[in-house]
């Protein structure tokens, strides 16, 4: 297994976990293994199927992401094909006499397709395991429920002493039981991977309007140079009109969503994974069917709907183990939409308790990523040291006169008002609809002018969290004040609220050269030898041997490989071979490359 792992994969040891879920494959038992993104999944089932007689079929949700996986395989020189309706009849017949002659060690396979072949080509073929990828798709429970993917129950009736190892990155308990249930799995061994990431950062920023919003991701994109990145938004008009708005900054991106064609589709995803955009602004929709492991930052424009979707989104940044930065913009306006959304659905109570955790997460003031890891049952007994309130702990101070107007406000209102007016209103705001309403002549118009009105949305958002107000959401969305608002309100307690602290972005310069910003370094303690400029030729020389292949990038090699030879510096083929990561095709067909561009680097 291991000389398996270095020769195709360049790697001189396993992940925690990965060889004993090996064995449980081998040894014909089923699985079901939860392991993060860029965890290190897709190993527990290769490795199986190379040192196993017969083909590993492999059922994915997407096209995209069997393409991903197949151009990565054969780039390890691993015998691997994907059978869709991509390829013509002619290819497919192909795959499928190979198939049958035992010539491929991976199949890739919807689970549509799997179905309609089951009579078939898997009737004729010498079958090593079934993979069951992105598994939390055939629960109604699971955040991407795939109704095709109930019916591979059937699999164990056909192939009942073949194993089969289900796999997923988040599945909360009730989908685990239920991918077990669905799959007919028997006596499955539960293999949990940690969900830690810490080479993620974890920031968040509350009450932003949108042109503070804008002007924030600007700034951070500046930050992130030719770096690789995602921003999710709620709907299809917002990556559109977010998109646009980073064109006219001069940032290469493209949008993504489901309205689209799937040709258009599959130029942003195309033009993404080549790196010739810079950003793709998503729905949801994104970032599933792609293994690249250089995304080096994930914006989500809108809150999340759960903290499995948040989870699974943010993983796609530094599958590589490299550091990489993940930032959440939270607003009243996103809280509001999404729980209409929850309320209307089919599952209401489920989905309305998954967004309350979403919401405690956005507005913790505790480290952000013992939240995220307690949401999937591991608990840590220390901060991280890596979110923004591990960073800026919360100060508090005394807010209650700033409570005060504003419930006061409301209540004269007979609380028949939503939190945009109520801003307007305290800011003092001649707006029409508030003169038409009279609510120019209440006593607290004006009454907080002096705080600004993004400060004022984060201290509404406050206030709903300590339990001041209520949002009537049949109601227009109309604030209520509680009981423990009134307590306030009337001077029987006072109310404690967080200081705000806003990061004063530098001002534009007009003609000025984006600033070059130099890479991450390595998370996991960098060689303080590494040379930053070496890592900038390898990564040019990457590219242009990528462009050659037409394949992307980081099928070359992963930042992380370049940020290895970029320290270590090997200066013979043999050398370069012990990099870790580096595996013996590659070795022989890069080699030579690489080691001709460090030795020119060398003094």
């Amino acid at each position: 297994m291991e000389q398996t792992l270095k020769k195709y994969f360049g790697y001189d040891s396993f992940r925690p976990q990965q060889k004993e879920i090996i064995l449980n494959v081998l040894n014909k038992k089923d699985a079901l293994v939860l392991m993060p993104t860029g965890g290190g999944k897709s190993i527990c089932y290769q490795i199986p199927a190379l040192v196993s007689e017969g083909t590993a079929i492999v059922v994915s949700p997407l096209i995209s992401l069997m393409k991903d996986q197949v151009e990565a395989l054969r780039a390890n020189g691993v015998a691997t094909a994907a059978l869709n309706s991509n390829n013509d009849e002619t290819e497919n017949m192909e795959i499928k006499r190979a198939c049958i002659n035992g010539k491929l060690k991976l199949l890739y396979i919807s689970p549509e397709r799997l179905l309609m072949e089951m009579d078939y080509l898997l009737r004729d073929m010498q079958i090593s395991l079934f993979a069951i990828d992105e598994a939390h798709c055939i629960s109604q429970w699971g955040h991407d429920f795939r109704p095709e993917y109930t019916k591979m129950g059937i699999l164990h009736e056909r192939f009942p002493n073949t194993p089969i190892i289900a796999l997923t990155a988040t599945a909360d308990k009730i989908t685990r039981q239920d991918i077990i249930r669905q799959l007919h799995l028997k006596e499955p061994r539960l293999f949990i991977s940690s969900f830690d990431r810490p080479n993620l950062s974890l920031d968040v920023k509350r009450g932003y309007q949108q042109r503070e919003k804008h002007k924030e991701l600007i700034h951070f994109i500046n930050q992130h140079a030719d770096e690789s990145g995602i921003i999710y938004c709620m709907s299809r008009s917002k990556t559109e009109s977010v998109a646009q708005m980073l064109q006219k900054q001069g940032i290469r991106s493209a949008v993504y969503h489901a309205g689209m064609s799937p040709q258009q589709r599959d130029k942003a995803q195309e033009d993404f994974i080549n790196d010739r955009v810079q950003v793709v602004c998503a729905t949801i929709a994104f970032g599933m069917g792609i293994n690249k492991s250089n995304v080096r930052w994930v914006v989500h424009y809108n809150l999340p709907k759960s903290i499995e979707s948040f989870y699974q989104e943010i993983g796609r940044a530094g599958r590589d183990g490299v550091a990489a930065d993940t930032l959440l913009f939270y607003s009243l306006g996103d809280l509001i939409l999404l729980t209409k959304f929850a309320t209307e659905s089919s599952q209401q109570s489920v989905n309305q308790e998954k967004l309350q955790r979403i919401q405690q997460y956005a507005e913790a003031d505790i480290c952000r990523r013992r939240i995220l890891l307690n949401y999937f049952g591991e608990q840590s007994e220390n901060d991280c040291g890596n979110c923004d309130v591990c960073r800026n702990p919360p100060e508090r101070f005394d807010g209650t006169v700033i409570v005060q107007k504003a419930l006061s406000a409301i209540v004269r209102t007979n609380q028949s008002i939503a939190s945009n007016m109520l801003i307007d209103i305290l800011r003092g705001s001649f707006s029409a609809d508030l003169i038409d309403k009279g609510y120019d002549k209440l006593k607290t118009f004006g009454a907080g002018r002096d705080i600004p009105g993004r400060d004022w949305q984060d201290y509404v958002l406050q206030m709903l969290q300590l339990g001041y107000i209520e949002i009537a959401y049949n109601e227009n969305n109309h604030l209520k004040v509680t009981e423990s608002g009134s307590h306030i309100l009337f001077g029987k307690k006072t109310a404690e609220l967080v200081t705000i602290k806003r990061t004063e972005l530098p001002p534009k310069e007009k003609g000025r050269k984006k600033k070059q910003v130099q890479p991450k370094p390595l998370f996991t303690g960098a060689n303080a030898n590494e040379d930053m400029d070496l890592f900038e030729e390898l990564r040019a020389l990457r590219l242009r041997l990528a462009s050659h292949e037409a394949i992307p990038p980081y099928i070359v090699f992963s930042d992380k490989v370049l940020h290895l030879l970029a320290a270590i510096q090997p200066t013979t083929i043999e050398a370069f071979g012990e990099i870790n990561g580096v595996g013996e095709i590659k070795k022989n067909k890069y080699g030579k490359d690489f080691i001709e561009v460090i030795k020119r680097h060398q003094p």
